[in-house]
């Protein structure tokens, strides 16, 4: 098959697809900060969730004009997909999954699944990455949308569904090719999996998206609140993949602040939490990430002046 095959393929199935860089994994439209403001954006920047499209005409205008991969929105698609990664090179695992026989992401979701009594969920749509992974396809559940998850579950599994995507099966990334392991139709994500993501998916309770409240008002307050808006700012317009870092650096900056006595280290959770949360950063995920962050901050403060 070719990849306009691939993509035509996907679409029939229902998932919505968009054109991926050749031989790579990002997606081949322009980005927000670059958005030209016309044709599909006339109205306003469009990305590739909003402009994932399960049109045939539209694809095969898309994939005549280059050997785009294929990329498969899965929010627009009604599909969650489980990515089961394998440790880089001298990666070592976490100390709560230092346990004997896991090796991979397929282990830590084997022991997942005994610890509550389940049979290993692989009855379903099955790819093989490039790097010898696997990203198991189901369908999203009936109730609250699912969002990304990045080692929410375990060590080694991340996971995609609204806001996410994943690269389809046929599409060659470093001279490797994405291939199906297992043709079926996707099934119903398990229920006790489902549990665990709508958990990491929960809307943020009140509190936690309380305002910050300065503490002093003025030439020094309006600083502070500027540099909170920019890093606000900053995890809004990360691209995927880039949200836990421009998570990290945002924390790092407002640290140095902390670190200054411009700011409270709870202050900084109050101005990030909201924002990470909403670019689909796991609670785990952001507590984690704005903690290190304010560590590296606290080493190099930062002053303002009254």
């Amino acid at each position: 098959m070719t990849l306009l095959d691939t993509a035509l393929a996907a679409a029939r199935r229902g998932w919505h697809v968009f054109p991926v860089r050749p031989g790579d994994k990002t997606p081949a439209l322009h980005g927000d900060r670059r958005c030209p403001g016309t044709g599909p954006c006339k109205s306003g920047h469009l990305g590739w969730e909003q402009r994932a499209t399960i049109d045939p005409d539209r694809i095969r205008a898309c994939w005549s004009g280059a050997v785009y991969n294929v990329g498969i929105a899965c929010g627009p698609s009604g599909l969650v997909v489980v990515d089961l990664d394998r440790p880089k090179p001298n990666q070592v695992a976490p100390a709560e999954w230092r346990i004997p026989g896991i090796s991979d992401g397929g282990d830590t979701l084997a022991v997942l699944a005994d610890r509550r009594g389940q049979p290993y969920p692989c009855d379903t749509y099955t790819v093989t990455t490039t790097s010898g992974g696997t990203h198991l396809y189901w369908q999203h559940p009936d109730g609250p949308e699912l969002r990304n998850t990045a080692g929410a579950l375990g060590w080694l599994i991340d996971t995609r569904a609204h806001g996410g995507y994943v690269v389809a099966a046929g599409s060659i990334v470093a001279g490797n090719r994405y291939t199906v392991e297992w043709e079926t139709d996707p099934v119903p994500l398990p229920g006790w999996l489902a549990d665990l993501l709508a958990a990491e998916s929960r809307p943020l309770p009140v509190e936690e998206a309380a305002p910050v409240l300065l503490r002093e008002a003025g030439r020094r307050a309006a600083y502070v609140g500027a540099a909170i808006d920019a890093q606000r700012q900053r995890i809004a317009e990360a691209p995927q993949g880039q949200r836990n870092r421009a998570l990290y650096l945002s924390a790092v900056a407002l640290g140095q602040l902390a670190a200054g006595g411009a700011l409270a280290e709870e202050d900084v959770y109050t101005a990030l939490w909201p924002a990470a949360r909403a670019a689909g950063l796991t609670r785990r995920e952001t507590d984690r990430t704005i903690r290190s962050g304010l560590k590296a901050g606290a080493a190099r403060p930062r002053s303002v002046a009254a």
